[in-house]
């Protein structure tokens, strides 16, 4: 654990000073951060969620994941029901359930763009091969690893998946994930970001060398500025949680954000406070804290 004034163990102090601004919003990642690596949320996470909205305290899920893989947390929905998904590309109600989701904000990467940053990332990291997620439709190259529970609805090149009349071209692309099979995952950022800067935004997530790409401007930070603006509340008022580098503008937006014990450097680095890992429930270790000093 780094031991200087901005990163802080949520198990050794309280996880609110006393003169900060009460919490109105919790907003949490969810892989590596409220989820356990075996993908369940935990008795004392839900208790700790539901206390949270029954204090008046919303909670956004606030993920990379698609819509459809949002069935892992679908029960423990309160309130608005919403959740940001894709890294800010969508804000989605899933009050429908699995399946019966309703897309309430998408903030697409356009084609042109798309095509662009794919030609770009083959020429700077030769070797790479890309998949594309739309609003409801997943499509990936042939030699684009088996690495998401799916089976893709496409398997073609991407610049003719991207393409005008490609397949669902009627659909939004939210954004397209890039994978390269020997490169170090953060070399791999650090080649794709200023290659593609012009036409997309560049994050990571995933233990391997897999790239996130959005649209320009789109983040998990600037959805969720755009959702609390809504709700006339302010960044000060809104506590964070994540642990990956497509947390770190989150991180550093909110008022308070909490990096877990397991997170990245980067996203320790990020945040104003750090908590204990997923697996241990970090998350709910925080709320409690939170949700305890307010009644003090």
């Amino acid at each position: 654990m780094r031991e200087n004034d901005r990163v802080i163990s949520a198990t050794r102090q309280p996880g609110t000073p006393a003169a900060a601004t009460p919490a109105r919003l919790i907003a949490t990642d969810l892989d590596g951060t409220l989820l356990r690596d075996d993908k369940s949320v935990s008795p004392r996470t839900v208790a700790a969620l539901a206390a949270a909205e029954e204090a008046g305290v919303e909670v956004f899920f606030v993920t990379g994941r698609p819509a459809r893989w949002m069935d892992v947390v679908s029960d423990h929905v309160h309130g608005h029901g919403l959740a940001i998904c894709g890294n800010g590309a969508a804000v989605v109600d899933l009050h429908g359930g699995p399946g019966a989701h309703r897309f309430v904000k998408v903030r697409e990467l356009c084609r042109e763009n798309a095509l662009k940053a794919v030609r770009l990332l083959r020429d700077a990291a030769p070797g790479t091969v890309f998949a594309v997620e739309q609003t409801y439709g997943f499509h990936q190259e042939p030699d684009y690893p088996k690495l998401h529970m799916e089976i893709p609805d496409n398997l073609l090149p991407a610049e003719e998946l991207l393409a005008p009349d490609g397949p669902d071209a009627d659909q939004p692309v939210l954004k397209i994930l890039a994978y390269h099979p020997s490169l170090d995952p953060d070399a791999f950022l650090a080649i794709a970001r200023p290659a593609v800067a012009d036409h997309a935004n560049v994050t990571r997530s995933s233990p391997s060398a897999l790239l996130e790409l959005s649209g320009l401007g789109v983040s998990k930070a600037s959805t969720l500025a755009l959702c609390c603006a809504e709700r006339g509340i302010s960044p000060e008022e809104v506590v964070a949680f994540g642990d990956m580098p497509n947390d770190i503008e989150m991180l550093t937006w909110a008022g308070q954000s909490y990096a877990m014990g397991n997170a990245h450097p980067d996203a320790i680095a990020a945040a104003s406070g750090r908590t204990v890992a997923n697996n241990d429930d970090g998350v709910a270790v925080v709320i409690e804290q939170l949700l305890a000093n307010r009644v003090r």
